[in-house]
């Protein structure tokens, strides 16, 4: 066997034993068939509300600790700025809430597709793919987790688009607070990982504008994909590099009318719709991806650097995550391991950050790779979020740049 065909073999293996031992995949990829698809079908007049407001809800079961929980469709802002629908799943912790209400954690997730399919709302074990649920509801937090726009309501998925992922993140704390027995306070934090942690980053960019009503008590992020164009230039001969590529530009092909044709080699398409209409949702997705995407080593993008070509430069800057503002808590977890988002471009977005007066704990976990930050950081960003709903000092990593 090949030194290449061993390690596919190897993934898949370990796969088994995850699956079998119920770790953080357990079963994330296997579709729930209670999920009714015409839940998240609506008619135009049906997104018309205000954003937050709940379209349709449907009780849910399988959370932890007793708590009772939702797939919830809400209203929210398309990236053209029209009313749309977009869907997801509010975990109330049981018992009575406290004087002021339940603070809110928005749960941002990781890439799982860009098709309406791959919604997490949709996957049997959804819960097991919240990093940190069962901690967060221990502590009486109500956790609202968004699909983002075009992931269970009709697509396509405007994937790696900030502005969009976090107006579905705020919007699905607005939604929390119509449930009733939800009792929700007008505090939240936010917490995501890889393009959940660029949701969070955007969330904490627009919160204050976008709802001056609520209030964002901190922002925690884990390998957040902060620099675009970083990560389609300099990962673009991996695996995940050519993954992210595919999917980005097959996305803003259809939600910015980008002509991918001027930068993908036409014998290259096939595999890159491909990898479009298969979702993410556990390791043995990957290990079929890795077979999918394996054309595009051979050929996949016809200009030497996506990044210097119109239209897709100026849209990569666009969601490229900027400085939050100097009083927003900011937390911040990367694998020093990681190979998509790596730890230089983490910790360049963290100097910037601290130049701009915020204060970061940033946390490096030695040996830890991207599909695991999440989890592996987990119970950290728990506790970092639960000083900060308690009102305690932010604590701080920043060091000042010699000048």
């Amino acid at each position: 066997m090949s030194n290449r065909r061993g390690k596919i073999a190897t993934a898949v293996a370990l796969v088994v034993l995850g699956v079998a031992g119920m770790s953080m995949w357990s079963g994330v990829g296997m579709r729930d068939a209670r999920a009714d698809a015409a839940f998240y079908s609506i008619d135009e007049a049906q997104a018309m509300g205000a954003p937050g407001s709940i379209i349709r809800l449907e009780p849910m079961n399988g959370a932890p600790l007793g708590a009772s929980a939702y797939r919830v469709l809400y209203g929210s802002v398309g990236v053209h700025g029209e009313p749309i629908a977009v869907s997801g799943v509010i975990v109330i912790p049981p018992g009575t809430a406290p004087a002021g209400g339940r603070p809110v954690v928005a749960w941002a997730h990781p890439t799982t597709g860009v098709v309406p399919r791959c919604a997490p709302s949709e996957a049997r074990f959804v819960f097991q793919s919240m990093m940190g649920l069962r901690d967060m509801v221990r502590h009486g937090y109500i956790v609202a987790a968004t699909d983002y726009p075009g992931l269970g309501t009709a697509g396509p998925h405007p994937y790696l688009v900030g502005a969009s992922e976090a107006h579905a993140v705020i919007d699905i704390v607005r939604a929390a607070h119509q449930l009733p027995g939800a009792d929700a306070s007008a505090s939240y934090a936010v917490w995501g990982h890889s393009q959940g942690g660029q949701a969070a980053l955007f969330t904490g960019m627009l919160s204050k504008s976008y709802a001056p009503e609520l209030n964002l008590v901190g922002v925690a992020a884990a390998a957040p994909a902060s620099d675009l164009q970083t990560l389609l230039r300099d990962d673009a001969d991996t695996d995940g590099g050519r993954n992210v590529t595919a999917m980005t530009l097959w996305s803003w092909q259809r939600v910015f009318s980008a002509p991918i044709d001027q930068v993908v080699a036409p014998t290259a398409m096939p595999a890159v719709d491909a990898l479009s209409n298969e979702c993410i949702e556990s390791p043995l997705d990957m290990v079929e991806r890795h077979y999918s995407q394996r054309p595009l080593e051979e050929q996949f993008l016809s200009v030497k650097d996506i990044t210097d070509v119109e239209p897709w430069k100026s849209l990569l800057a666009q969601n490229e995550a900027g400085t939050l503002p100097p009083d927003l808590p900011v937390f911040i977890a990367q694998g020093a391991a990681d190979r998509l988002v790596l730890p230089t471009v983490t910790q360049a977005y963290v100097q910037r950050l601290c130049d701009a007066g915020s204060r970061v704990e940033y946390v490096e976990l030695p040996g830890v790779h991207h599909g695991f930050i999440g989890s592996d950081s987990a119970l950290r960003a728990v506790g970092w979020m639960r000083d900060r709903f308690e009102g305690r000092p932010a604590p701080s990593s920043c060091v000042a740049t010699p000048r």
